[in-house]
């Protein structure tokens, strides 16, 4: 097992609730696995994941295991609750590894009898007046999406609904709206956004009410407007997440989850008990892309996902051997990741 660190600066900077981020730093993967080296990426992201040094500190562990063990000791040695980011990096090298031994793409190895080209995803629009909100909706569907997210909850409700108003009146009804509300609301707020945006067929909220408010989030459910998790899987089970029926969508980041094989096992859970998966990705290189991507290839019928995001880096690992066309991104049909682990650097 190597490790090799890297740093990559973004194209504009990230805000988070916590910091405004301008690179992504972390971790390349190596691991040698039946006759085949896999690549894999940690990219911890604060807030969601471990820190970089954490990080660094279990991937060290995990390679002195490694060292005197098998796969899956190496695997038992990272908690996915406490290092999902390290665990997730060495996790994607083993199941590369596999694919290429296997021989087939990894979103094949999930799910020998599915074969996927494809795979929707959707646009991302930051916070903006309504104007310029439907300004950028108007150029991501002239791109070929027809599937955006606009980010609200910084303003009041009376000025999202405006935003979305104006979009949906800019672009028309073939264009699915989502919003993503990071936890802005109170109860009473959200309940009036979802009354107010069911008139114009919005798919669904993103995170209305702040993470641990489950009973709320159940509560918004069955009025017009679909409820979708995504920081209330941070530091809880998906299990406790789906007893609470709180979710008409779960938002699936393998990062945080631990690994592309946790992801995709929550994935089919969720479907099991009506809860649909959307697999996103935390703006992270294009190794980790790649595994999220595989994810969403293996889930027949997925929904939109929040995949393409390589822009929101101004230097990559590697070229990325996909692309995007009419709102879908295509899927390497090489085995493992579909990318030459020889290829991927951490000089950039």
């Amino acid at each position: 097992m190597k490790v090799d660190s890297f740093s990559l600066p973004l194209s504009s900077p990230l805000a988070t609730a916590r910091e405004t981020i301008s690179q992504r730093s972390g971790f390349v993967v190596r691991y040698d696995h039946r006759g085949e080296t896999g690549v894999g990426e940690a990219t911890p992201l604060p807030g969601w994941t471990e820190s970089l040094d954490d990080c660094q500190r279990g991937l060290n562990d995990a390679a002195t295991v490694a060292a005197g063990g098998g796969h899956t000791d190496v695997l038992l040695s990272l908690d996915a609750a406490s290092v999902p980011a390290a665990r997730h990096g060495f996790a994607t090298a083993l199941l590369d590894a596999d694919a290429r031994a296997d021989g087939v793409p990894l979103y094949q190895w999930f799910d020998s009898e599915r074969h996927c080209n494809r795979v929707p995803v959707n646009a991302t629009v930051g916070d903006g007046s309504p104007a310029e909100t439907a300004d950028a909706v108007e150029r991501a569907v002239e791109a070929g999406y027809d599937c955006c997210k606009l980010k609200v909850g910084k303003r009041t409700v009376d000025e999202d609904v405006a935003r979305v108003r104006t979009v949906r009146e800019r672009v028309g009804d073939d264009v699915t709206l989502r919003a993503d509300a990071n936890g802005a609301w109170s109860r009473d707020r959200a309940q009036e956004a979802f009354d107010r945006l069911a008139p114009l067929d919005v798919a669904y909220v993103e995170q209305p009410l702040p993470a641990d408010d489950l009973t709320g989030h159940a509560g918004l459910r069955g009025n017009g407007v679909g409820v979708a998790l995504d920081e209330s899987l941070v530091d809880r089970r998906v299990d406790s997440v789906l007893d609470a029926d709180a979710a008409d969508v779960l938002i699936l980041k393998p990062m945080v989850l631990g690994g592309p094989g946790n992801a995709h096992t929550l994935a089919l859970r969720a479907r099991e008990q009506g809860v649909e998966p959307v697999v996103t990705t935390t703006i992270d290189a294009v190794v980790a892309r790649l595994a999220a991507l595989h994810v969403a290839a293996a889930i027949p019928d997925v929904a939109a996902c929040g995949l393409a995001t390589g822009d929101r880096l101004a230097a990559d690992l590697a070229p990325d051997p996909t692309t995007v066309t009419d709102g879908a991104m295509s899927v390497p049909q090489s085995t493992g990741l579909g990318i030459d682990p020889t290829e991927v650097g951490t000089d950039a």
